[in-house]
């Protein structure tokens, strides 16, 4: 029997892009994938997902966000420096590091000298680093150099961080921001640290197959071509960029109750949610952009709410779809999503549907009233934070 406690919300999303080359591979190719035997543009989850997590600031201050970073010892000694001055910078980065390693445990090490400079050149470039990038929220940088000021001030600070080991583990463990309860973080020194992501971003691919095309082009230099010598003028520079346009279908899902299990606050976890959504729907991989300036909005954005478990549609594409692509990839979603509910029993709780031009008209089989992205927001906030208010 389904568990009714659970609240999982899904965005699909149907997303026509201009040409563009949004996410490279190792070659500088768009990225691609073979799925139902036809090769699709595909966009990864990781390149989505960053874009998403900068529009945050748009609806939180800086201190219910974190920072993902190896100069994590940078951080925090500037952190220290704030709040005294009169700690000199070689003490505050010996004070860090010893917060760090001594008393959270994270390992530390020199970065790599950059080619053709002297290592010893600015002290920045020296600072220990940790091994992997961690995610740490501002909250606890900020109570972490508290700490260490405070352990400063007795005068034996080795002594005195590596005899609070636990409350420097508890400041990190009790990370409540926001894009660390939702992205998650891995702590490979210490699986103690770790937090569970509350959402999930599949890979973009799109509807339709696709032929990868390549653009040549040529810079000129301004002064060659008014040169004297006019046999010299012309291209100073050429190459080609490939790119790709496709309609995309995107998918992402946030469990809310894992969210509140590390929020702590149903209110907090609705906000998160409804912000997550709002960006993930609105945001785009920066990729090339100056050269294509493929940024659009989706044509198509379905919102759901269950009870039972997250389902993934993309299964309405594995037969590329024909012109006209936007509608007849909604005519396909709206299928599947039928098909699904009856099959497995996974009806929603409640749909949103935020559609653009008549090539989406088919979503009203599904959800008969269109909204914006701002009152699904509203009524997507206040449903998830009355049920997590039951649990």
């Amino acid at each position: 029997m389904a568990d009714t406690n659970r609240t999982i919300v899904e965005i699909h999303v149907i997303q026509t892009t201009g040409m563009g080359n949004l996410n490279r591979d190792d070659t500088g190719s768009p990225k691609s994938v073979v799925y139902g035997g036809a090769m699709r543009a595909r966009v990864s989850s990781q390149a989505w997902k960053r874009p998403t997590r900068e529009m945050f600031d748009r609806f939180f201050d800086d201190k219910d966000l974190g920072v993902r970073t190896k100069r994590v010892v940078k951080v925090l000694a500037d952190r220290i420096i704030e709040r005294n001055g009169d700690i000199a910078p070689e003490d505050a980065a010996a004070l860090a590091e010893s917060v760090l390693s001594k008393g959270a445990g994270i390992a530390l090490d020199k970065p790599r000298a950059k080619k053709g400079t002297d290592e010893t050149a600015d002290n920045d470039d020296v600072l220990k680093e940790s091994k992997y990038l961690l995610f740490l929220g501002n909250r606890q940088y900020d109570r972490l150099a508290d700490l260490a000021v405070e352990a400063y001030n007795q005068g034996n600070s080795d002594d005195a961080i590596k005899s609070d080991k636990k409350r420097i583990k508890k400041i990190v463990r009790d990370d409540t921001a926001v894009d660390v309860a939702l992205f998650g973080r891995m702590v490979a020194d210490d699986i103690d640290l770790n937090v569970d992501a509350a959402t999930q971003v599949a890979h973009a691919i799109s509807v339709q197959a696709i032929e990868p095309e390549s653009d040549f082009f040529t810079a000129v230099d301004d002064l060659k071509k008014n040169s004297v010598d006019e046999g010299d003028a012309g291209a100073a520079m050429m190459g080609d960029v490939e790119f790709n346009a496709a309609t995309f279908y995107r998918y992402a899902n946030v469990d809310a109750n894992r969210l509140n299990d590390t929020l702590g606050d149903a209110q907090a976890s609705a906000k998160a949610v409804t912000a997550f959504v709002q960006s993930f729907v609105s945001s785009i991989p920066t990729g090339k952009i100056n050269s294509f300036a493929h940024a659009t909005l989706p044509e198509l954005v379905l919102v759901t709410v269950r009870d039972t478990q997250a389902a993934n549609l993309v299964g309405a594409f594995e037969r590329p779809v024909e012109p006209d692509y936007v509608q007849h990839a909604t005519e396909a979603l709206v299928k599947r999503e039928r098909e699904l509910e009856r099959a497995y029993d996974i009806t929603p709780v409640q749909s949103w549907a935020i559609r653009v031009g008549d090539d989406t008209e088919a979503m009203d089989e599904l959800v008969p009233k269109t909204s914006s992205l701002r009152e699904v927001a509203d009524e997507l906030s206040e449903l998830v934070a009355s049920r997590l208010s039951q649990e």
